[in-house]
């Protein structure tokens, strides 16, 4: 079918004077009625169609005037100023939500006296009296307990920072879950899933709205500051493409046209990645590998220039304080090894089972939630986790800190200036090296203690996040996983460490380690791990290991991140394909048909389409014997999207097909604007009315509204086809003939079931249209 003559529906010579008023018709008087209605797929031909139409008219018109051709450069401009206009906006949000987010999580453990809106970090760098090795501690920071009582040691001063640190959790969470319910109930959760779904051609009204936007950023600053096992970078690809339906009603090209909207939405997920990790090419293929649709080479150079806007945005708020974009920078001083490969892959192995557990739990937890009580109050629930979550991580010092600071330290390499635990090794008093190339040393006993606090935060992050996904408040998973891995990494890195300086004289170490040297880096490990668990949870690769380095910087380290991030693929993939988001949209039964799944079994349209051996016939419209009051009973008893049209239903030769909204619309149009149009009125889809009698009333002639290329296949089509075809076209319904007789009709919705049959799953799970 071509895009020109599409689903408007009509010869070209038609499209030209009739065809091409048709939307004007339509649109114009009656602005309440929306193209698609709630919950609904939009058709991909028919938008793709209509903005063909809309091309072909300005560029036929920029050649009549000087100021027609000027309107033609704007419009091909919009798309470039849309996307700057994404980029900025999200750039600084995130900005803000970064530096808010930073000051709110320190100011549960205390508060700058010089300035209240300085986080730890900010206070003691614009204090004079800090010392190299107490970096962390000077006078103008107190804890909330040295402020209250003046003292700051012994039992007393904890008891009272622990009461108070539960409190300020248990105080954000609950503005967060109260403002979400509220407000703006769609601003809860990760987002990814819903925006797949939207970006398949799927309308949720409201998800991207105003008020989700505003309500979105504010309560993600509260959810990560009150220490809950959860991250920002999910949430903000949410924000991007707020902020990219915000600025699409700016525009008619974007506002009018749901499918040129997705292309902008599609950009902004990549200015989302770009903010959330500072990482704008992770940002761009991400969006092409995990979140977009329908992805032409024209959106990924837009998804490019925003990703861009957003990174540089960033960089000017410079929120992390040292001048960089990237959230864990790196300086690793050794090569790896091709021995150190097994252990990547063993952590490759860990990131799938892990991502296998965390779905698996996550969703069964969630289908409870759906399913019994537990749903009803939201607000208990996140207080509930919030509590437990507060108490169990303020004894930790490896939990009680924001997660992205954990995962800071545990990707640092030890220099000679570390103050941290984990570097606490047993130091050789005869050494006298350049200070960036320390040997490997024995553990001391900090790095012993800070093994079993580590051993314990991956139990409590690996239990406790399952619990807090899909909580009503702004969720995101990268950076919870990202955690999981980071630990489990550096438990590995530094017991190959401490292999490599006990047993050199072992073959594995014999060719590469030698005594003296610095061979093994546990931060490089934590890094490793950090994107299996992520690649097990999200299956994503590409995107992961290109994010992955342009979070840290390791660019010589991509092999063992690919290592690790397609074992862990591999090992999560045999459990089942699915991702967590895919997860989540099953879950929630949206028509999302998955481009990665493949459709083996041998049905034939016949075996899906309706209506079925016992249904009642399909309810057709006839081409010149239906009345208006016909027209309108049957709009009224059914909620389909549309009807075919036939000859008559004696012969049932297809001709047509016609849209429920265009039929609502024409009727109430020529009633109010056509004399003598009344419900006896007869409704020709003809190319010609046959001269009536003076006696009969007005007919009305509805060939304009009507597309003579509906998408047809024949009842011995096999599903495999079928599948492809909605897929690939975006189609919402596609009817079934045998030798141009009307025999049924497929929608996207009886897809989706039956391929749920095929599965054994449930085929009544799929709850849209």
């Amino acid at each position: 079918m071509e895009a020109g003559e599409g689903v408007s529906g009509a010869t070209p010579t038609e499209e030209m004077n009739g065809a091409g008023n048709l939307m004007d018709f339509l649109d114009e008087p009656f602005p309440d009625v929306s193209t698609y209605e709630d919950f609904h797929t939009i058709d991909w031909l028919r938008e793709k169609s209509r903005d063909t139409d809309r091309h072909r008219k300005i560029t036929s018109k920029s050649r009549e005037s000087f100021w027609e051709l000027v309107k033609s450069l704007l419009d091909a401009w919009s798309g470039w100023v849309v996307m700057l206009l994404i980029g900025l906006l999200s750039g600084t949000l995130a900005g803000v939500i970064d530096l808010a987010v930073d000051w709110m999580t320190d100011l549960k453990e205390g508060v700058c006296l010089s300035a209240f809106w300085y986080s730890h970090e900010q206070c003691c760098w614009t204090s004079n009296e800090t010392t190299f090795d107490d970096r962390d501690k000077c006078p103008q920071w107190q804890k909330w307990a040295e402020l209250m009582t003046g003292h700051s040691e012994g039992a007393g001063p904890y008891v009272l920072n622990y009461f108070l640190y539960v409190l300020w959790a248990l105080l954000f969470s609950f503005l967060a879950v109260s403002l979400v319910r509220v407000f703006a109930p769609y601003a809860c959760g990760s987002g990814i899933p819903e925006i797949k779904t939207i970006l398949s051609g799927f309308i949720i009204r409201g998800y991207l709205g105003k008020w989700t936007l505003l309500i979105k950023t504010v309560t993600l600053v509260l959810a990560v500051s009150s220490g809950l096992s959860l991250g920002k970078e999910g949430p903000l690809v949410h924000v991007a493409c707020c902020c990219g339906n915000l600025f699409c009603s700016l525009f008619s090209k974007y506002s009018k046209n749901e499918g040129k909207r997705r292309e902008v939405l599609s950009a902004a997920a990549a200015a989302g990645v770009s903010v959330a990790f500072g990482a704008p090419i992770g940002g761009v293929l991400f969006s092409l590998e995990e979140v977009s649709y329908y992805f032409p080479l024209k959106t990924l150079w837009r998804s490019f220039f925003a990703a861009l806007v957003a990174a540089f945005t960033l960089r000017s708020i410079n929120p992390f304080g040292n001048s960089r974009l990237v959230l864990f920078y790196v300086e690793y001083h050794t090569p790896w090894y091709m021995a150190e490969l097994v252990p990547f892959i063993l952590l490759g192995v860990f990131g799938g089972l892990w991502g296998t557990l965390f779905i698996r739990a996550n969703i069964a937890w969630c289908r409870r939630r759906k399913t019994t009580q537990l749903g009803k109050y939201p607000v208990l629930e996140v207080i509930a986790v919030t509590g437990i979550t507060a108490v169990l991580a303020f004894p930790n010092p490896y939990t009680r800190r924001s997660t992205s600071e954990l995962i800071s330290e545990l990707f640092n390499d030890c220099g000679a200036l570390e103050s941290s635990q984990l570097c606490d090794y047993v130091n050789n008093p005869n050494m006298s090296r350049p200070v960036d190339d320390i040997p490997d040393r024995p553990a001391g006993p900090g790095v012993y203690n800070a093994l079993w606090q580590l051993a314990l935060a991956l139990i409590f992050k690996i239990v406790i996040t399952i619990f807090t996904f899909g909580m009503k408040i702004p969720s995101g998973l990268f950076i919870p996983s990202m955690a999981v891995g980071a630990i489990a990494g550096r438990i590995v890195g530094i017991a190959v460490e401490q292999m490599a300086y006990h047993h050199h004289d072992w073959i594995i170490f014999k060719n590469w380690c030698r005594p003296g040297a610095d061979c093994v880096t546990p931060g490089l490990y934590a890094m490793v791990g950090a994107a299996a668990c992520l690649g097990g949870v999200t299956r994503m690769t590409v995107s992961l290991v290109v994010i992955m380095f342009e979070l840290t910087g390791g660019l010589e380290y991509i092999v063992p991140l690919m290592a690790a991030a397609v074992t862990s693929k591999w090992v999560a993939d045999a459990f089942g394909k699915e991702g967590i988001y895919e997860s989540h949209i099953q879950l929630n039964g949206y028509p999302y048909l998955d481009v990665r799944d493949e459709f083996t079994h041998r049905t034939l349209a016949t075996d899906v389409m309706r209506p079925r051996r016992n249904d009642p016939p399909l309810s057709v419209l006839t081409q010149d014997s239906t009345t208006v009051e016909d027209v309108e009973t049957l709009i009224k008893d059914t909620d389909y999207n549309g009807f075919p049209v036939v000859v008559s239903t004696e012969s049932e030769r297809l001709i047509g097909f016609v849209q429920r909204r265009d039929l609502t619309l024409a009727i109430k149009n020529a009633r109010q604007k056509q004399d003598g149009v009344v419900s006896s009125s007869v409704v020709y889809f003809t190319e010609d009315v046959p001269q009536l009698p003076a006696t009969n009333p007005q007919p009305l002639k509805l060939r304009r509204i009507l597309n003579l290329s509906p998408f047809t296949v024949t009842d011995h089509t096999p599903m495999e086809t079928v599948v492809d075809i909605f897929r690939k076209l975006g189609l919402r319904q596609c009817l079934v003939t045998r030798s141009g007789r009307l025999l049924g009709i497929i929608t996207k919705k009886d897809v989706l079931r039956h391929m749920a049959q095929m599965m054994n799953q449930d085929p009544e799970s799929i709850m849209f249209n």
